[in-house]
């Protein structure tokens, strides 16, 4: 399974559930760095270090950063949604569908209301 690192924003529920899916996933704080307001430059550093795949909900700066042609392990940016294990479902399915990782940009989006 994938190796991943959670941004201080992206929902810890989330993580668990990817966690209980088989993904070995840190957080922020796991790395001992929460509440530190570190850079995305900062996250996207840490992640890569340790050859994770970052995930975010903060969309547009990563994929800047992703454009900027910075070698990273891989970038997941996603929409806010608050049906967790469904979202932790389409993160698996991306990562299945977009593996090798390694300096990706992979975006996974909450479906359409009808």
């Amino acid at each position: 399974m994938a190796r991943l690192f959670a941004d201080e924003n992206f929902p810890l529920r989330v993580v668990e559930a990817l966690r209980r899916l088989g993904h070995d996933v840190l957080t922020i704080a796991d790395v001992g760095q929460a509440g530190r307001s570190l850079t995305d430059e900062a996250v996207l550093g840490l992640a890569t270090a340790d050859d994770r795949t970052v995930m975010t909900l903060n969309r547009k700066h990563f994929v800047r950063l992703h454009a900027a042609e910075l070698s990273h392990a891989g970038i997941i940016v996603c929409s806010l949604d608050l049906d967790f294990h469904e979202q932790a479902e389409r993160i698996q399915a991306a990562i299945i569908a977009h593996t090798p990782l390694a300096g990706r940009l992979i975006r996974v989006n909450r479906p359409a209301i009808p």
